[in-house]
């Protein structure tokens, strides 16, 4: 092997990335994104006839980005037909010549992007088109204390730096496509991932939560998006799931009662319309929709100030989509600070005081309850006029 030979090449490979590092080194000792880069160059050098970049430019900065994209609209000149898998509806419009939209394991369209409508390729992504929705919402209180306000919040690489304020008694929204950086807001604020930028204000206190155990003492709640791998123990008992979180944050070393556990279990089952023959009946073996309401439970075991829901009605039937969307607007009634991420853009025009909206992980605008109606919630998304 010609180490010297090798190293020369590998050097003139990365240029054009504008990648100026020792080769020589191990790869492990750079950065995610020099790592992303290198890998793409490797590809390069094959000589492929079609190169696919699945989500290429998810940990590189702009500038990175824009190395990136040079390289690829050289390659295109060349005639390398390049397949570029992105959430990133910005990144399309510069550097695509014509999409296909994906939605649920299946193709919906396709379009070349020479006169696309950015609000026709978000109504592509989200399945339907918008006219009009009922506000049910009542107006904010303006004198409602401040459970929690994040100040320039952020993660380098997942969110850009944010500002939004959660009052009791108020649903503040989440709006945006699949990948936009909602879920990530809320694993930043839960403390599943650490910021690296700002911090919440909390009682005049500036927190950065590293756990969850810090946000469940703080008494955050959380419902995961994926109820299945991030949220129920499948072979543990209705009765078990809903006392874990309580049994986290009281600690493993004073297990509750079982006479407390009991009750707890037993009284939402009541309050929620949970159907299970019995609290000792499996998980796993209930409905999805029942199993949503069930880790819902789990949290409002809790008493949290601050309900994280992350798309608390997917995947449920439509008698547990209402019931769930009904017990949502409770929570805000009963004087709790809601944060709602929801695709369903009617769900957030009804219940919401406040809507963030999300587009290419950062936060876009921030739209107040006389503003929201669903035509600006997609024009925002889309980035159009429409606001």
């Amino acid at each position: 092997m010609r180490r010297g030979e090798m190293n020369r090449q590998a050097a003139e490979l990365l240029k054009p990335f504008g990648l100026d590092i020792d080769v020589s080194r191990p790869l492990s000792a750079f950065s995610l994104a020099v790592r992303q880069l290198t890998a793409i160059a490797r590809a390069v050098d094959l000589g492929a006839k079609v190169l696919i970049l699945d989500e290429p430019t998810a940990s590189l900065d702009k500038a990175e980005v824009q190395a990136l994209f040079r390289v690829m609209r050289g390659l295109a000149e060349q005639g390398v037909g390049i397949i570029f898998i992105t959430h990133f509806l910005d990144q399309v419009f510069e550097v695509a010549d014509r999409l296909t939209v994906l939605r649920n394991g299946a193709m919906v369209g396709e379009r070349d992007i020479a006169g696309l409508e950015r609000r026709e390729l978000v109504e592509l992504l989200l399945g339907r088109a918008f006219d009009d929705a009922r506000r049910t919402a009542p107006p904010p209180d303006p004198e409602a204390p401040v459970v929690a306000r994040a100040n320039g919040l952020g993660l380098k690489g997942v969110v850009e730096p944010f500002d939004l304020e959660f009052r009791a008694g108020q649903v503040v929204g989440a709006a945006g496509l699949l990948g936009s950086g909602r879920t990530e807001t809320a694993l930043l604020m839960f403390g599943a991932l650490t910021a690296d930028a700002g911090a919440l204000e909390i009682d005049g206190e500036a927190v950065r939560m590293s756990t969850p155990r810090q946000a469940l003492a703080r008494r955050f709640a959380m419902l995961p998006e994926n109820r299945k791998s991030d949220g129920i123990v499948g072979a543990l008992s209705v009765r078990e799931n809903m006392i874990l979180a309580l049994q986290a944050r009281q600690g493993w070393l004073k297990p509750i009662p079982r006479a407390r556990q009991n009750e707890i279990a037993d009284r939402f089952i009541r309050l929620l319309d949970i159907r299970t023959p019995d609290a000792e009946k499996p998980i796993e073996q209930l409905s999805g929709g029942n199993q949503q309401k069930a880790l819902i439970a789990r949290w409002l075991a809790t008493e949290p100030v601050l309900f994280l829901l992350d798309e608390p009605t997917q995947g449920v039937d439509i008698g547990a989509h209402a019931e769930i969307l009904k017990l949502v607007d409770e929570m805000r009634a009963n004087g709790m600070a809601v944060y709602l991420i929801s695709s369903e853009i009617e769900e957030l025009t009804a219940l919401s005081q406040t809507v963030s909206v999300m587009r290419d992980r950062r936060q876009v605008r921030v739209l107040s309850h006389d503003q929201i109606d669903p035509d600006r919630i997609l024009g925002a998304i889309a980035d159009t006029d429409a606001a």
